[in-house]
């Protein structure tokens, strides 16, 4: 499937000390900056510094729009604030930084998959102006709303057509098979 458009973003994270004895620190996508492309693998770029957090530029990554997930979109612009929705995967080599970016995405319901393995951190930045009117945009161009079918449920079994498969095999005669042996 391809995207019929894409905005390439920056994403920053932050990283603040917690009082925890086996993490040092939580990391958390705070924004993402339109039109802002890094290499992969580039070095992280430091933008603030407090005493007990920080907030990198860590990557880009292109959000994509596609036809099929008009509806998660228009459901995410009726939020407020609408939310870019963004994947970190650990780094898994030695050389990897800390996190690396795995998508950026408007849909809800995309980033609802990646939830489910407990590694990715998967977190919701507030959407900019700039890119709520380009998904705006989208959504009216692409939008069709499909009417709700209701579909009719399969019964297990239907007695008039023969039940369940073959008829059990009884003996109505009442001669045999009893527990006295007749």
């Amino acid at each position: 499937m391809n995207a019929l458009e894409q905005l390439t973003v920056g994403i920053i994270v932050e990283r603040r000390k917690i009082d925890n004895p086996w993490k040092e620190f939580r990391w958390e996508p705070v924004d993402i900056v339109p039109g802002i492309t890094v290499e992969p693998g580039a070095e992280w770029k430091l933008l603030r510094e407090e005493n007990d957090w920080a907030h990198f530029l860590i990557g880009s990554k292109d959000i994509e729009l596609f036809r099929s997930e008009t509806e998660g979109y228009r459901s995410n612009l009726s939020n407020d604030p609408p939310r870019v929705y963004v994947v970190l995967c650990p780094g898994e080599e030695a050389r990897d930084n800390e996190f690396i970016p795995f998508l950026a995405t408007v849909c809800p319901y995309e980033a609802e998959r990646y939830t489910e393995s407990g590694e990715d951190i998967v977190e919701g930045v507030p959407m900019p102006i700039e890119v709520a009117a380009w998904v705006q945009t989208f959504v009216d161009e692409h939008h069709v709303d499909m009417p709700f079918q209701k579909r009719k449920q399969k019964k297990a079994y239907d007695l008039r057509k023969g039940g369940l498969g073959a008829r059990p095999i009884v003996d109505r005669t009442g001669g045999g098979g009893g527990q006295n042996g007749n």
